[in-house]
């Protein structure tokens, strides 16, 4: 079998961010897989940018890395009980490209924060942003790393058993799903 496309893709900028992390302890735990990584910062999303020139360079390109990939993984701070603006523009921006992208598309949601809750809220707002687009979101188990500035040891990897069980589980499921997409 082909090695799995996954696009990772992060709704913190931050250079050290936790969910950056949690991405890349999520394609380690996905054996035969390789990461991409989208990049979020683009211009905000406004209609008379589109009308005067069409879609920006960096909106294009992730707009084709979702249609690239074979599945997507997103994860996602929690930021005043929502997900990141960043995120939300991205989506925005992507929504307005030609194709549907993500239509089908095998998608995973995980979210790191450093409070009790692990994201759960930022995690519920962005699946009801995403289902709109028609991909196929695996619906668990939920991974939501709470207390993520404790979560990880000095080489990136998840320290908690729960947690790590549960993204190993969540990443079976993806890779199950992409299987018997194709």
């Amino acid at each position: 079998m082909a090695p799995i496309k996954l696009l990772g893709i992060c709704g913190s900028l931050r250079a050290a961010s936790f969910n950056t992390l949690l991405l890349h302890e999520a394609t380690r735990l996905l054996p035969k897989s390789t990461l991409a990584m989208a990049d979020l910062n683009m211009p905000l999303y406004n209609g008379d940018i589109f009308d005067a020139n069409g879609i920006p360079a960096i909106v294009q390109k992730m707009a084709d890395q979702i249609a690239a990939a074979d599945a997507i993984v997103i994860a996602t701070p929690e930021y005043n009980q929502s997900f990141s603006g960043a995120l939300k523009n991205a989506l925005d921006w992507v929504s307005v490209c030609d194709g549907s992208p993500w239509h089908d598309k095998p998608v995973a949601l995980v979210s790191a924060a450093t409070g009790r809750s692990g994201g759960a809220r930022a995690q519920y707002a962005l699946r009801l942003a995403v289902t709109p687009f028609r991909p196929r979101l695996i619906t668990g188990p939920e991974v939501m790393v709470a207390a993520a500035h404790t979560a990880f040891d000095e080489n990136g990897q998840l320290t908690n058993a729960l947690s790590l069980k549960m993204l190993t589980e969540l990443m079976t499921g993806l890779s199950d799903l992409v299987t018997t997409s194709n």
